[in-house]
């Protein structure tokens, strides 16, 4: 089921109602409810694969349990290693199968023994990347006794499938939600209100922004042979809005509409392309994932407490794994390297923290000339990778790139984008201090008339260009 389709907007009311005024006196039967909801909105796409989020949830909380009362440390290793094992083995074969198949037949095709290997006609489960992570850090947290395993199937399982977030995050951690899950709620006036808006909010970002822009990236990817250099680099600007807006505008739904639920969840996107160094970047941009892997990943093998070169191994090893995250392809590695080789300047001159600890402008409506100049160097080192993540194989990106920087016909035919463009930017730019509660203006009636004309294009484009989110695919 889609947050921009018509079932979800009949469902979510439903659940609403049924969820406060029917079964809001008992916790257990509240908690039950958020399972079966979850499983219908789940379901809504293809019901088969719920018993792999079935499967997936009995596992980890009977390991959960196991690893509470063992007290050796070589068998609490084992209930672990099953966990990832199991995890990682499902996500693997849907996921990367016939990636792995292909690139053994690529290998020894270039070594002049070519074989001919049949891959399998599979379906990637949505939302498998994120529930399979959210499902392995409450294993790991619980081996690491950061967290009590619980002993109520049904709030672990509620857990594990939260419709707002099951399909394309936030990855929550247990730490984060679970508590929530199993301690009783009541409604907040406050809360629902900051819910409805950054629904809105996440809305207006997809449905307007995201798949308006969507016609001109798919055009100029389709035939970029034939466009000029300067209409590739707004093609890839128009991208970057398009990929963010999609996201991030999955994420505010899923936050918004948990609110609605009395849930809180984390942060995922803190208005990324107004860093000023691509570690800052990385500190705003899908923030569920970038921490997962720094805490589950990044510091396991050392972090950086081991010295210059395998700091430098460690941080080409985490953008490596979540270029590869993102999809069976050799353009997301591209991508995650990238990354990392443009991070690694800013970590080995020990600026990766310079701007950690606030938001550009902070004290003020319009940046500085120097803020102006960081922002653009980092979202050109964006833009460019963005280029190996949108196009289909790396030869296809070269490609694209070399006419980007080589082609200097000044012609542009698709500008038609650029209006998305402005009024995206500027409304962004006016959240960037507390993007969790987009308000937009301290004046109300400006506020108030700024969420009108959000809402009233929302039902302008409502349907006009209907697509699936974009991290669906991962």
């Amino acid at each position: 089921m889609l947050f921009n389709s018509i079932d979800f907007a009949l469902f979510l009311p439903i659940v609403f109602i049924l969820y406060w005024f029917v079964f809001e006196r008992n916790l257990k039967y509240q908690n039950f409810f958020i399972v079966v909801v979850s499983y219908v909105f789940y379901g809504w796409w293809d019901w088969r694969f719920l018993f792999l989020i079935l499967f997936s949830t009995v596992l980890d909380f009977l390991i959960g349990k196991k690893l509470k009362r063992e007290r050796k440390q070589f068998n609490r290793k084992v209930l672990l290693f099953i966990s990832i094992l199991v995890n990682l083995g499902f996500l693997g074969f849907f996921k990367y199968y016939n990636f792995f198949l292909d690139s053994l037949s690529d290998a020894f095709t270039l070594f002049g023994r070519p074989i001919e290997i049949d891959t399998l006609n599979i379906i990637l489960p949505v939302g498998i990347s994120f529930y399979t992570f959210q499902t392995l850090s409450y294993s790991i947290d619980v081996y690491r006794k950061k967290l009590q395993p619980t002993d109520h199937f049904i709030s672990f399982a509620a857990f594990v499938c939260f419709f707002p977030q099951l399909v394309a995050g936030p990855i929550e951690r247990a730490t984060n939600l679970l508590p929530q899950i199993l301690n009783k709620r009541k409604f907040s006036s406050n809360l629902a209100i900051q819910g409805s808006k950054l629904i809105i909010w996440g809305l207006f970002k997809k449905v307007v922004i995201a798949d308006s822009l969507a016609f001109y990236v798919n055009s100029s990817f389709s035939n970029y042979e034939t466009y000029s250099g300067l209409e590739l680099w707004l093609s890839m600007i128009y991208f970057s809005i398009q990929i963010y807006c999609d996201f991030s505008g999955y994420s505010d739904i899923a936050i918004g509409t948990s609110k609605l639920f009395g849930f809180n969840l984390m942060t995922n996107f803190k208005t990324p392309y107004f860093s000023r160094n691509i570690s800052e970047f990385w500190s705003r941009w899908h923030i569920s994932l970038s921490t997962w892997f720094k805490d589950y990943l990044y510091i396991p093998l050392g972090g950086s407490r081991e010295g210059k070169f395998k700091s430098f191994r460690n941080i080409l090893i985490i953008f490596t794994v979540s270029g590869f995250w993102h999809g069976a392809n050799f353009t997301f590695i591209a991508w995650g390297v990238l990354h990392a080789l443009f991070y690694l300047p800013s970590f080995l001159f020990s600026t990766n923290k310079k701007f950690s600890s606030d938001v550009v402008a902070s004290e003020t409506f319009l940046p500085s000339a120097i803020e102006v100049f960081y922002i653009l160097k980092t979202y050109f080192f964006v833009l460019v990778a963005w280029v190996f993540f949108r196009s289909d194989k790396i030869s296809i990106a070269f490609e694209y790139l070399t006419i980007m920087f080589t082609n200097f016909n000044l012609k542009i035919n698709n500008y038609g984008g650029v209006s998305y463009l402005i009024i995206f930017i500027c409304l962004d730019w006016l959240v960037r201090k507390n993007p969790r509660n987009p308000s937009f203006s301290k004046i109300y009636i400006i506020r108030y008339l700024i969420f009108i004309f959000m809402f009233y294009q929302i039902l302008v484009h409502f349907g006009r260009v209907s697509s699936d989110f974009i991290y669906f695919q991962f």
